[in-house]
């Protein structure tokens, strides 16, 4: 169903990416505490989103009716960045969205040999650093 919407909405076909969502679904970016109450008031504004959006789903997980995807995006072909998207589901259909956006850091040196990167999605590039 992520990637239904991820297709759709990189096609430019906002209308058939947001068939994943009931018709009273909630989108929320707790960081601003913006609130849309149903899709006829978050699909008008994606709709019209004046950069070009490009998503890599780095990890889903979750089970029954909430699933949380670790995505990777840019705008405009600039510098990605990292989101954490909480899917709540009623049905077949998204009832709430909760989508947190933040920037990624480099790993401290002193603890290099400790870990790993995480694995990435097949057919996935990796952004470097500073990309």
């Amino acid at each position: 169903m992520l990637d239904h919407y991820l297709t759709h909405s990189a096609a430019g076909d906002e209308t058939a990416a947001h068939s994943i969502y009931l018709d009273d679904a909630v989108l929320e970016f707790p960081q601003s505490g913006e609130r849309f109450e149903g899709v006829a008031a978050f699909l008008p504004w994606r709709s019209r989103y004046p950069a070009r959006v490009e998503y890599q789903v780095r990890r889903l997980r979750g089970a029954a009716d909430v699933w949380i995807a670790e995505l990777l995006f840019r705008y405009d072909g600039g510098p990605w960045q990292q989101a954490l998207d909480i899917l709540e589901f009623r049905g077949d259909k998204v009832a709430a969205e909760s989508i947190y956006v933040f920037e990624g850091w480099d790993a401290p040196d002193w603890r290099a040999r400790w870990w790993a990167a995480p694995p990435q999605r097949p057919g996935a590039e990796p952004p470097t650093t500073g990309d």
